[in-house]
């Protein structure tokens, strides 16, 4: 950020690499945005990005208490004005911190007003302000979204909603989101369905609000590619809360869904690490299903608590966690036009400015070191070589005549009959390769 342009609302000196060696608290001990790996920076090759609602509007409520958090810039009554400096607070830190994307929903950047025109006229004003921040710091926005869960109309859905004047102002809302989106040069979209799901099936008809919230989306990718919006779009699963149901409960799910709709070519999938959670899953294991089927978009970088059945948003710290789910991205390819977006907030008591410089510092070397031991254990080749034997009985011969669907039943029980005779079970050695990965997480 120019210097002398902006106030700084953060007594904390741009966040610098230090190496493995350093107890800084405030320097980064894995994550050097300029070291170049294969030609790329980390800076690029991570496309880190803060995600605005949690960092910038999170005050550390939960649901047994209002907010803890108190910040300088939001004093005042003017909302407009309160607004336009927590964006200022927001881009002195995305500079210090060094990450080179952000992510908001519409809410999050301009209030509500009391009517759609009002409210978009608000949204225009700090638009404008973003942009202008954007062009002098080179931060950019990795994917809009819009807020169709918080407002009251919204409590029984957007989409899905049973009244049509309600997803009609979805729609209107979704509009201006895609239009502000692209304004500001977003390299993506993302649907995150916070209500489209059910309470109870005694007053719900899935079917018909299924084909609604297909319905929307196609109109979504519609309006978006008449405006010249080359962005990908995301759709981001989650199994509950707030509702009982959601109707993308996990990535399995979310295929189902957009291969009956039609929209597996429009939209991949944002994997939230504590989404996986709550839905019985780990976070590779969400990863491995997009990426099986190419639709492998972007992740939401956090965690749960796996003792508490609730989506806490926590920061990821756990390294042979991230290491899984690293090595599952880098064999898809990575994330495209996708990043690592940090959905993650504050714990409750964590109330100090510098304690959203610990965090995201704890995230972004997490991810960071994950990154360099998946490249290593990719590279070495052990766990890959081990996998491929495993299943090498079907690169040749009756094997392979079974992949390409040239047997069937009655050619293959001749073969066991004549030929084969009893398999001869093989380990799978799981607590081998357990012991591999920690020697790479343990290693240097």
């Amino acid at each position: 950020m120019p210097k002398n342009t902006r106030p700084q609302y953060f007594n904390v000196p741009q966040i610098r690499f230090e190496g493995p060696r350093s107890t800084n608290p405030l320097a980064f001990r894995h994550y050097d945005p300029s070291e170049s790996i294969d030609g790329v920076t980390l800076k690029n090759r991570m496309r880190f990005s803060i995600a605005y609602w949690h960092s910038f509007r999170g005050v550390g409520g939960d649901p047994f208490g209002p907010g803890t958090i108190r910040r300088p810039w939001e004093e005042g009554r003017d909302a407009i004005s309160v607004a336009k400096r927590r964006m200022d607070a927001a881009f002195e830190f995305f500079v210090k911190v060094e990450a080179p994307f952000w992510c908001f929903h519409d809410r999050d950047i301009a209030p509500e007003g009391a009517t759609l025109a009002e409210t978009n006229r608000n949204l225009d004003s700090l638009v404008a302000h973003a942009k202008a921040l954007q062009k002098a710091t080179g931060v950019r926005l990795l994917w809009g979204t819009a807020n169709l869960f918080s407002n009251r109309r919204y409590m029984c859905g957007a989409a899905t909603n049973p009244d049509a004047h309600v997803f009609a102002y979805a729609a209107a809302q979704v509009k201006k989101a895609l239009e502000v989106t692209q304004e500001l040069g977003g390299d993506g979209y993302t649907f995150w369905g916070g209500r489209e799901g059910y309470e109870t099936l005694l007053n719900t008809d899935m079917k018909r609000e299924q084909e609604h919230l297909a319905r929307f989306l196609h109109m979504a990718v519609a309006y978006a590619r008449s405006i010249g919006f080359k962005g990908q779009f995301y759709i981001e699963p989650k199994p509950k809360e707030p509702t009982k149901h959601q109707y993308d409960f996990d990535v399995a799910s979310g295929i189902a869904f957009l291969r009956t709709f039609g929209l597996e070519k429009h939209l991949k999938f944002n994997i939230e690490t504590n989404h996986a959670t709550l839905a019985g899953h780990s976070f590779q294991h969400e990863i491995e299903v997009a990426a099986s089927q190419g639709l492998l978009g972007s992740v939401d970088a956090n965690a749960g608590d796996t003792l508490l059945g609730w989506d806490t948003d926590q920061f990821n710290t756990d390294v042979k966690e991230t290491t899984l789910a690293m090595v599952s991205i880098l064999r898809a390819g990575g994330l495209g036009k996708g990043g690592f977006n940090f959905d993650a907030k504050l714990r409750r008591p964590s109330i100090d400015p510098e304690d959203l410089f610990y965090a995201h510092i704890g995230g972004m070397d997490t991810f960071a070191l994950a990154f360099k031991i998946a490249r290593r254990i990719i590279a070495d080749g052990e766990l890959g070589g081990f996998v491929a034997d495993r299943y090498s009985s079907y690169d040749s011969g009756f094997g392979r005549d079974i992949e390409k669907g040239r047997v069937g039943f009655r050619d293959l029980e001749k073969l066991v009959l004549s030929k084969l005779g009893e398999p001869v079970p093989r380990s799978g050695r799981q607590e081998y390769l357990e012991n591999l990965i920690n020697r790479y997480v343990d290693g240097p």
